[in-house]
């Protein structure tokens, strides 16, 4: 069959997570539960660093943003797909599909680039403890924080105008979602300029934002070797262990995925390894950053029992 140009498609068919039918309804059942507990838990850590005033230190101020974008990643994605598995159809609209898009591109750059922002934090706070306050004071935060959002904003926009402008020679997507290499590769002309744009974006966020990190991390070694206190040690890496833990689960994902061959994208390896991240991490990223953080605990406490004696 020739194909058709569809300058503006009225929908756009999503792959489904899973060809069997008779795995729709415990999908639809543990992705409803992942999701409300993502919901909760990002909620619940955003809440509590604001209205803990113990809590209102910079690296508080960094896991509330990257709650934001666990809880942005997960919205723009499952709802939609929880929708489609009740109607028991696998659409999306051309305009739904392009805002989905620009909005995930967003959280995903974002995340990428708070977290080397938490690393830089660890590695003032071991490195360099009596210029804390001053090398990573409210202002600087607020501009290691700003500057990702202005700049995932701008490469979003530029990869969703530039794709959903062009001739849409197709209308379904290898995907469960509107991944943006994958729509771009449905385009008539210029798809593979566009997706190679959108892989040389990528590849400058992933390793810059990864470079960073490591940098911290040697630093920070570097600084934990020349403590002669063993307790000292201990405490230098504890206050590293939560922020550790999430950066190896989800630069381990992103390059898990990335590092496969092509012949293997959008198996349901890969579309396994896109509902982890873009779903069981953030529901991990509160659970690391709480269950043995006693900060969080003790806020936690502080506030219930604040709001317990308002009510009562």
């Amino acid at each position: 069959m020739g194909r058709q140009n569809l300058t503006v498609p009225a929908d756009l068919i999503l792959s489904a997570v899973s060809s069997l039918p008779e795995l729709q309804v415990p999908l639809f059942w543990i992705f409803l539960i992942i999701y409300t507990t993502t919901m909760v838990g990002n909620l619940g850590m955003i809440l509590l660093t604001k209205l803990d005033a113990h809590l209102h230190t910079a690296m508080y101020f960094f896991i509330r943003h990257l709650a934001y974008m666990d809880l942005g990643d997960a919205t723009v994605i499952y709802p939609k797909m929880l929708v489609n598995f009740v109607m028991g159809q696998n659409t999306i609209s051309f305009y739904s599909c392009a805002t989905q898009m620009t909005f995930f591109v967003t959280f995903i750059i974002s995340e990428l680039f708070i977290l080397s922002a938490m690393a830089y934090d660890r590695y003032v706070a071991i490195c360099n403890p009596l210029l804390y306050h001053i090398l990573v004071s409210q202002t600087r935060c607020h501009v290691l924080v700003g500057i990702p959002y202005l700049y995932s904003t701008f490469v979003a926009l530029l990869i969703t105008i530039k794709t959903f402008i062009s001739t849409f020679c197709s209308s379904q997507i290898s995907h469960f979602y509107c991944d943006d290499v994958l729509v771009s590769l449905m385009l008539c002309s210029n798809g593979q300029d566009i997706a190679l744009m959108i892989n040389l974006f990528a590849g400058f966020n992933v390793t810059s934002s990864f470079l960073c990190i490591l940098l911290s991390y040697f630093m920070i070694l570097l600084a934990v070797f020349r403590m002669h206190s063993a307790e000292g040690r201990k405490k230098a890496f504890s206050t590293c262990a939560s922020h550790l833990t999430v950066v190896v689960v989800f630069y381990g994902t992103i390059f898990f995925m990335y590092v496969q061959p092509k012949s293997a994208q959008s198996s349901d390896i890969d579309k396994l390894s896109s509902v982890f991240y873009t779903l069981v991490i953030p529901m991990l990223n509160p659970l690391i950053y709480s269950v043995r953080n006693k900060e969080v605990k003790n806020a936690f406490h502080r506030v219930f029992r604040k709001k317990f004696k308002v009510c009562t």
